[in-house]
């Protein structure tokens, strides 16, 4: 898909979502920030891009030593006081890995991997919900279909996390980082999944209110879920990354980790996804799969020519430096500086008549199971708008 070809959506998105009973996904954030159009994308680019998430996990696992080397996560920049979480989540299988979305760029050659967020990958509301609801406001959605497929796949995945873990009670808490209304929306989808899927106890609340013990009768995960009435919840999903956990709150990652490991609790998605979140698996992919279709040319020191370098555990686009014959083109700011860098080669992503370049985000959950489009006229973060996509 080398230009994008769009069909202007009318009508007011949020009444659409209440009206399909969707209350519990709709944030002021969402309506402000999804196009009003769509991308019309042909029904072979989208199967490409379904497919293209599948094998890409495959070599995400498959590329993985076993037992993990300390030289990896090392190499990974994995927080020490995460090994043994990581090590052990790996080794069970009962530690399921929900979901994740692969940024794709298009390019002629096919898809490229840009990179993956494996474990607290957002937008969920409005690849689930409110793109779908966008085609039902503009009266279009009788006609029309889109690849998005995934609160069906989240419902799956949950169905699979309980039953694998059936010797827990199948209580489920689910804590994002605080004063997150977007982060909240995120946890209330899953929520509603959950509750789909079996999950007979569950709570929302912010990562703070959340109390851990690891010892006596008081052992376990705790959240307060009415006034003076607390409850001990065996399943924890979490929005927050596991290293921001490792680095703010070490005693509590120690309690978590210990936790896990007697099976008093089991965390979504589990400590491994950090190895597939972190950027330097992008070098480690070219390594192992030298000019695999799917990758673009990435390293841990600098290359030549047009490429991108970010840190390894950056996150919402924040300091990804865009470089060209040594010299920086354009850099976002943010707070990961002073990581450690990946380069990767530079990856044209197509664009509209009016020059905004497209961003394919493509869900995993289980399978390759949705579909949704992010645009910018220039570097593609966390702030870039949202689109819906129409399959024609």
């Amino acid at each position: 898909m080398n230009t994008i070809q769009l069909l202007p959506l009318t009508g007011d998105v949020a009444p659409a979502v209440r009206a399909l009973g969707w209350e519990w996904a709709v944030e002021e954030a969402c309506e402000n920030y999804v196009a009003r159009e769509a991308v019309l994308l042909p029904e072979a680019e989208a199967d490409t891009l379904l497919a293209a998430a599948d094998t890409l996990y495959s070599l995400f696992v498959e590329s993985i030593p076993d037992p993990i080397p300390d030289e990896l996560l090392t190499l990974l920049a994995i927080p020490p006081n995460l090994w043994a979480a990581v090590r052990h989540s790996w080794n069970d299988d009962r530690h399921w890995h929900l979901y994740g979305r692969f940024d794709l760029a298009s390019t002629p050659e096919g898809p490229k991997l840009i990179e993956f967020n494996a474990d607290t990958a957002t937008s969920i509301p409005e690849t689930a919900v409110v793109q779908w609801a966008s085609l039902v406001a503009a009266q279009q959605a009788e006609d029309e279909r889109q690849a998005n497929g995934l609160f069906e796949g989240l419902e799956a995945q949950l169905t699979q996390w309980r039953q694998l873990n059936s010797d827990l009670d199948p209580s489920l808490l689910l804590v994002s980082l605080p004063d997150s209304a977007e982060d909240a929306a995120n946890c209330a989808v899953i929520g509603e999944a959950a509750r789909l899927s079996g999950f007979t106890s569950i709570h929302v609340c912010p990562v703070d209110a959340m109390q851990v013990s690891v010892v006596g009768e008081e052992r376990g995960v705790w959240a307060e879920v009415a006034a003076g009435q607390w409850q001990r919840f065996s399943f924890v999903f979490k929005l927050v990354p596991w290293e921001i956990l490792a680095e703010e709150e070490p005693e509590l990652t120690a309690d978590l980790t210990q936790l896990l490991l007697s099976r008093d609790v089991i965390i979504a998605n589990p400590a491994y996804s950090l190895i597939f979140q972190s950027k330097g698996m992008l070098a480690w992919l070219w390594q192992v799969y030298p000019h695999h279709p799917l990758l673009l040319e990435a390293a841990l020191e600098d290359l030549s020519g047009h490429y991108v370098r970010k840190p390894l555990l950056g996150r919402e686009g924040q300091n990804v430096v865009e470089m060209q014959a040594g010299q920086a083109r354009e850099q976002q700011p943010g707070g990961f500086a002073h990581q450690p860098q990946v380069r990767q080669r530079w990856a044209q992503l197509p664009t509209d008549a009016q020059q905004r370049q497209y961003q394919a985000g493509v869900f995993w959950a289980g399978t390759g199971c949705a579909i949704s489009f992010r645009r910018a006229q220039g570097l593609i973060t966390n702030l870039s708008e949202f689109v819906p996509h129409i399959i024609r």
